[in-house]
């Protein structure tokens, strides 16, 4: 959601919280919050993992001073070592060659790229296990690669590629600031590339007119099938459809699917996952109402890969699939999400009808290889499973998964050994409200007796398509702190989540902010009489779409004391015309503002705000091309003018998603100042 404001509101973008009345600043000093700060980055983080297609050697990038680097293990884990010895350069994405000798990944210890923001220019390295010998730069690329993947018959390394890219192909990165004749720039686009395993020139394979968001190659390797838009990539990934054509430069793809040309329940829904089966006769995707690239949910479905008519083989369920992998062409593994947890299972995919799914393990944690949402790192014969994980109370490492047997997953690494949560335990909790199951995540203090009465934050997630799942937090804003610092913070997944089914996603269509405020507001009178809240103490608090409905809730109700809306949006109808992603809502609202501006006001927090009392905290990115600045300043100016406590923060530079640790420091900071000031417990005989 790229921003269009003039150069005015640019200079004020630049401003701080000095701009505002009444707001605490962070207390720097408070010991509290320094250790909860220092705590959360002494978690060493692991990007990716894959698992050798025998079975036999595991390799992972992890934090080691600093920087990714890459390690070889035994599947077990033991005797890991460094396949390198460069200092100071990252290291990342891993994939093994069918031989399960050679491994590939990205490094950029080759030098400075093309202006890329990361300010390194990544390559491809290869290195054969076998002999130890050192690692081959096989590419001397300039722009953004991603994507890293062999074709089945080891020939030939795939990625995905923006040749002079200035920043990362994603809309969660800081925008290029809007200047001069808007619209009429040179646009970034994301291609399918290859180079042969052994070096030599690159391809660009899919078409220079396509910007392309996910492939994936036939098992015979010749044939590639993608999901893609003409460009800008940022705004027409909501848009995208589904090709296929020969994995050969110069080639012609073939819609296979285009949903908004077909009638029934995936039009106009977005297309993910895109996997051949293993006799190239069909192509299986993720298809549903997804608000997020990369945030993946939906039903499975199956097409001809010829071209045809689209099957949902799991209409009905109430799981969201999340990520498959074709193990026969009778059989898939699925990752999927499950009332706020993480479930695989192994579906029997019959020639036409439903699949049938049996599960093999679920998990109340996080989990990826570091590919895709919810992605597994497979044998070759699907018999086991490699990812990271995480939870509330577990820090990340890797797990290995026996799917053959069902086994539960075991840990391999102890990466995080001996570190311990500074917050309190966790707790699923369940309820109903308007004929819905709902699910969400109840963190305790820090310190918890029973025997006190609590403050409660309620921390509503960004999508809205997307869900809570237990996950160690990282440096940035997040609920765990909130907890470490002695409150309960409840994170529904309400209405317009992943977990309960595509139904339960798309039950807030046209409907932001009220039924799915409806259900959060149940899950809080449902802790409540359960435990120990005080219920003149509550909190709210969300980023991006949590940003909106924090916005939005303190227009409906006065409970909240307290809100902190990070990147939220305001008002629906400006918004319209300030991003440039504005494909994402037509689905969701149903038609353009130009054209039903009334669905969209229904749900603008600013048509609202002389109901607001609650002292709200707003934060975002200067340069956000997600939801863009000018929608704080609108909501803290009219908080400001009606007298009601705020302070608006902007961060320079940054985008959706914050880059800088100081500037994902200094949320928190302000966020844990900002709660400890408007619910501090009264004092003893006050």
């Amino acid at each position: 959601m790229r921003t269009t404001w003039i150069a005015a509101a640019v200079a004020l973008a630049c401003a701080t919280a000095a701009q505002a009345e009444q707001a605490p600043a962070p207390k720097a000093d408070d010991p509290r919050i320094a250790a909860i700060l220092d705590g959360l980055t002494k978690v060493r983080m692991v990007g990716s993992v894959a698992l050798s297609p025998d079975g036999k050697h595991l390799a992972w990038s992890v934090k080691t001073d600093g920087k990714p680097v890459v390690q070889v293990a035994d599947a077990d884990g033991r005797n890991a070592r460094r396949i390198t010895a460069t200092k100071g350069c990252s290291e990342s994405s891993v994939a093994w060659a069918p031989d399960s000798k050679h491994l590939a990944f990205l490094s950029d210890c080759g030098g400075k790229g093309a202006g890329v923001e990361e300010g390194k220019q990544n390559d491809i390295q290869v290195v054969d296990i076998a002999t130890k010998a050192p690692a081959q730069r096989l590419t001397h690329l300039t722009g953004y690669v991603s994507g890293l993947e062999w074709s089945a018959d080891g020939k030939q390394l795939g990625f995905l590629y923006v040749p002079n890219a200035t920043r990362r192909a994603s809309a969660t990165a800081a925008a290029k600031p809007q200047l001069g004749e808007i619209g009429v720039e040179g646009l970034e686009v994301q291609q399918v590339a290859s180079v042969a395993a052994t070096g030599g020139a690159i391809h660009v394979l899919t078409p220079a007119g396509l910007h392309v968001y996910e492939y994936a190659f036939s098992d015979d390797a010749t044939r590639i099938a993608y999901v893609a838009a003409p460009p800008p990539g940022d705004n027409n990934w909501w848009v995208a459809k589904l090709y296929v054509q020969p994995a050969s430069e110069g080639a012609k793809g073939t819609v296979i699917v285009d949903t908004n040309a077909l009638q029934g329940p995936l039009k106009d829904l977005q297309v993910a996952v895109p996997r051949f089966s293993p006799d190239g006769s069909r192509i299986a995707f993720i298809g549903g109402l997804m608000s997020d690239q990369g945030s993946t949910g939906g039903d499975i479905w199956t097409v001809p890969s010829t071209g045809g008519t689209p099957q949902d083989i799991t209409p009905g369920t109430h799981t969201t699939p999340v990520w498959l992998s074709w193990a026969a062409n009778d059989r898939m593994v699925v990752s999927e999400q499950v009332a706020g947890a993480s479930r695989v299972s192994s579906y029997a995919v019959p020639a036409s009808g439903d699949a049938t799914p049996t599960t093999l393990f679920d998990l109340p944690m996080s989990l990826s290889d570091g590919r895709l949402s919810m992605s597994l790192s497979l044998t070759q014969d699907h018999s086991h499973a490699a990812f990271v994980a995480s939870s509330f109370d577990k820090p990340v490492e890797v797990l290995v998964a026996d799917l053959a047997g069902k086994a539960a997953p075991v840990a391999v690494t102890s990466f995080n050994e001996g570190l311990k949560p500074s917050w309190g335990k966790a707790e699923s909790i369940t309820w109903k409200n308007e004929g819905h199951d709902v699910q969400g995540w109840l963190l305790y203090p820090a310190n918890y007796d029973p025997a006190k009465r609590y403050g409660m934050i309620v921390s509503i997630h960004g999508g809205p398509a997307a869900a809570v799942l237990p996950r160690w937090p990282g440096p940035g804003y997040g609920a765990a702190p909130l907890s470490a610092l002695g409150y309960f913070v409840f994170m529904p997944n309400p209405r317009g989540s992943y977990g309960q089914g595509e139904a339960f996603v798309q039950a807030n269509r046209k409907d932001f902010g009220y039924g799915d405020l409806r259900d959060a507001l149940a899950g809080v009178d449902t802790i409540e009489k359960t435990h120990p809240v005080d219920d003149k103490r509550l909190g709210l608090t969300g980023w991006s779409y949590g940003g909106f409905m924090t916005m939005f809730a303190v227009t409906q109700t006065d409970r909240f004391k307290a809100a902190v809306a990070g990147a939220g949006i305001s008002n629906w109808q400006s918004y319209y015309g300030q991003n440039l992603i504005d494909q994402w809502m037509k689905p969701y609202f149903g038609a353009s503002v130009y054209d039903d501006p009334g669905v969209y006001g229904k749900s603008s927090a600013i048509n609202y705000i002389k109901n607001v009392k609650t002292p709200t905290l707003v934060v975002v990115g200067e340069r956000d091309a997600e939801t863009p600045a000018p929608q704080s300043f609108e909501f803290w100016h009219a908080l400001r003018a009606q007298g009601v406590p705020t302070s608006l923060v902007v961060y320079p530079g940054e985008g959706h998603g914050f880059a800088r640790d100081a500037s994902r420091r200094d949320v928190l900071a302000r966020a844990l100042a900002w709660f400890d000031t408007y619910l501090a417990a009264p004092a003893k005989g006050g």
